[in-house]
């Protein structure tokens, strides 16, 4: 299927590596221009040579923290005119309702609510006066059911998926459609982390940690990069016209309680 988006230019945040990168991949795979953002320059720059070597579209990078005003100020200024917008960023640690303090609360809002609010808020002006834009949060499958020890990220993400609902009809008349899309267990460094945890708390190997947590999920597997990054890219089609402020979940199926 072509998706009609050749020659579009996309900011995707957080993109060096994991799900970023897999959207990365799956927009210059379509022929659109990318400008790219991580806080790690080395994993940036890797990742930027080998998409242009692969799909052969320009890559701009900006080694910055997108949750920053500095950073997003940064990104901003190097980025130009983008037509599509692919916001992503690292969600705050778990813990206990007991944990946590005014000051975490606001650093969840500021990555995880504010920052793709303020990109949001920067870019779909111009795309509003062109006509045409394409905007996918990254956020997570706890927005349809909370998870006890994310408390910070249920916050925070399910406060940016009211704010979408109503902005999204908003800026839909004018051709800018905004979507979340909702990952839950992909294969990633984060989820390596995740089952090396479990498996020492549970004094198993990391291999027996990850085949207990893959058979909690009914497709009996984690997701792929590729796969989050293809269902990215056609939310950034032109064929998502009618599909406006929706919750897209890539889980494996594990929230089939909520449909």
């Amino acid at each position: 299927m072509d998706l009609g988006i050749k020659g579009r230019r996309a900011l995707v945040c957080a993109s060096s590596k994991g799900l970023g990168r897999g959207c990365a991949e799956a927009l210059a795979a379509e022929g659109v221009h990318l400008v790219l953002n991580a806080r790690g320059a080395e994993a940036l720059e890797a990742t930027a040579a080998a998409i242009r070597e692969a799909h052969g579209v320009e890559v701009t990078t900006v080694a910055a923290d997108i949750t920053t005003e500095e950073g997003r100020e940064k990104v901003l200024a190097a980025a130009g005119e983008i037509d599509i917008l692919v916001t992503n960023a690292g969600g705050p640690p778990p813990g206990l309702w007991s944990d946590w303090d005014r000051e975490d609360f606001i650093k969840a809002l500021d990555a995880n609510m504010l920052t793709p609010i303020a990109l949001m808020t920067a870019l779909m002006p111009a795309m509003i006066d062109r006509g045409w834009g394409r905007v996918v949060n990254i956020t997570s499958q706890s927005v349809k059911a909370p998870m006890p020890a994310l408390g910070l990220s249920n916050s925070a993400r399910t406060g940016l998926t009211g704010y979408v609902a109503g902005t999204s009809r908003q800026v839909a008349p004018h051709g800018v459609i905004v979507n979340n899309l909702l990952p839950g267990t992909h294969a990633t460094d984060r989820a390596d982390a995740l089952d090396a945890s479990a498996a020492r708390q549970k004094n198993v190997s990391v291999e027996e940690a990850r085949a207990a947590k893959q058979a909690t999920i009914p497709s009996r597997r984690y997701g792929t990069v590729e796969e989050f990054g293809a269902t990215c890219a056609f939310l950034c089609s032109e064929h998502v016209g009618f599909m406006v402020g929706q919750n897209i979940l890539l889980d494996g199926g594990v929230n089939y309680i909520t449909i």
